[in-house]
This record gives C-alpha cells, structure tokens and sequence, in this order.
C-alpha cells in the first residue's frame, strides 16, 4: 500500500472499506457464478433453480469474513474466492431447506420468492442437497494452491460447521423451541451452532488459506468469530421485530408470529442492543494481537452491528 493510500484509508476508513467491501462482493459473485452449473446443462431446470437461489442477492457477510481473516495472512485471492464460494453454497443450501414448509415455511428471501415458491418443494429439496454436494467438491478440488494435508483440514472444518454439531443442530433445536421459553445460555447455545457455527468457519477458513495459525492466533480468532457470531444474531433478531419486510428482503415479524424465542423476546429490545454493542467490543479486544492487520475484521464487526437490513 503506497503512503497516498494509507492517509486516504486514514481519513476516509469509512470510505475505503466501503470500497473494499464491494470489491469483494463483485469478486465472490463472479467466482459463484463461474463454480455453479451453467443454467441449460441437463438437468436444466436443477441447474437454474440452484443458479436462482445463489446469484444476485445477500449481504455474503461469510465470504466478507474470509477475505478479512484471509487478509490477516496474505492468503491468495484464487484459495480465499474457493472457499468463500464453498460456504456460501453451505449458507444458501441450508436457507432453500430453512424456507420449506416443513421448517420455517417462508415466500421471500433476499428480496423474492423463495426456490421452492417459484419453482417447487421437490426442486427446492434438491437444490439444497446439490449446493452441499456442490460445495465439498468445491474445497476438495484439487487445485495446487495449498497442500493436501491443509485442504483437508478445511474440508473437515465446513463439514464440522454444516453437520449436527454446528448448523443442522442449531435448527434442529430452533424448530424444537417453538412455543418454548429459553433461558439465555440455551438461546445462546442454539445460536451458537445455527448462525455461529458457519459465521466461525468462514473466519478459520479465510486464516487457513494463508498459513498454518499458531495456538495463540487461533484462539484469538476463536473469541472474535464466537462474539460476531452471536452478535448477527442478535441484530437479526432486532431488525426481525423493527424493520420491514421490503428493507429486510424477507418475511419480517415471522419470529414473533411463529411465536419463537429470541433476544428481544427474552432480554427486550433496547438491552439487546447494548449486547450486540459489547459483543462488537469484545470481537475488537479479542483481535488485539493482530494490531493494525486486523483492520477488516474489525470493520466487519462493526458492519454487523450497524447493519440495517
């Protein structure tokens, strides 16, 4: 970075992480769009609905946190697209199911119908298992940018993050929880794994594509990926009960009328918002370590909190 660029990220922070930001948004959506099946190879109508559910819509905040982890370690933007686009073929799939009638039974997301409203709850089903699929053969590819041994590290990783003990399991016991009152720590638990698990592994996943971290780097990354993960959450939950349906892009006040436990159900909505604010300042100290490098991460947990939609 030359001296001109230094003072301009200086002055304008904002600014140039705004820019970043969008670089990087661009970036993931051409390497998505290069990864997936073009639309008319057979089965054609597979092959499109899994192009729908992927392309032109969402905040990619996993893929955001790979490339700021992978920024820490100078990781190869080719390795850091891979992986980003595997997670967000993880994060779409488990959004087609979520959106079925038999889980959360929703009709908008990212701002339109859901896959399996615009097309059908066979093809939704399907797109979601060949996502999966789509995204360990993504990461497992082999692609000469990382040794075998690493690579399958941070298969092992996606697929500890998706299974019954981090995403699967998170849902399971939301969709257990219905009409139940939680405490916060069993609350806290559910997050942990249904919107944490995979918010963790894009953190490691991004380091992991540029070195082999060390005890105390790892921990520290740990302790920021836990407090940004249960910092979405609660914003999620907040925005979920303030902000419309047309700002959010999907169905808002679902929560309250499927008569879910939350945050705000729980802690109420103005000390939800002084949590996610300390959880943003606990993310901040635990990037310490890494000094100035950390710029992104810690950028990106402010963009989690502040965010609006």
């Amino acid at each position: 970075m030359s001296a001109v660029e230094r003072a301009l990220e200086a002055v304008l922070p904002e600014a140039e992480f705004s820019v970043w930001m969008k670089r990087v948004q661009e970036d993931i959506e051409t390497a998505l769009d290069h990864f997936l099946t073009p639309s008319g190879t057979v089965p054609a109508r597979l092959h499109e609905a899994m192009r729908y559910a992927v392309l032109g819509g969402g905040k990619r905040v996993r893929p955001l946190l790979v490339f700021g982890a992978g920024s820490l370690f100078d990781a190869p933007p080719p390795l850091l697209a891979r992986a980003a686009a595997a997670l967000e073929m993880i994060h779409v799939y488990s959004l087609v199911h979520d959106d079925m009638p038999c889980m959360d039974d929703d009709a908008l997301r990212r701002g339109k119908p859901t896959v399996h409203v615009q097309y059908d709850e066979a093809t939704a089903l399907l797109v979601g298992d060949a996502l999966q699929a789509q995204a360990f053969w993504l990461l497992s590819e082999p692609g000469g940018l990382i040794d075998p041994a690493r690579q399958l590290a941070m298969v092992n990783l996606l697929a500890q993050a998706a299974g019954s003990l981090g995403m699967c399991g998170g849902q399971a016991i939301d969709l257990a929880s219905v009409g139940l009152q939680l405490s916060l720590p069993q609350l806290e638990q559910m997050h942990r794994l249904k919107t944490g698990a995979l918010l963790r592994a894009a953190v490691l996943l991004g380091a992991s594509c540029g070195s082999r971290l060390t005890p105390p780097q790892h921990e520290a990354l740990e302790r920021y990926a836990g407090a940004v993960g249960l910092a979405f959450q609660v914003v999620d939950d907040i925005l979920d009960g303030t902000a419309d349906s047309a700002t959010l892009g999907k169905t808002a006040g679902k929560d309250a009328v499927d008569n879910k436990p939350t945050y705000v159900s729980i802690l109420g909505l103005e000390q939800s918002r002084v949590l996610a604010l300390k959880l943003r300042d606990d993310a901040h100290q635990a990037l310490q370590p890494f000094g100035d490098g950390a710029l992104r991460l810690r950028q990106l947990a402010d963009l989690i909190v502040r965010r609006q939609a």
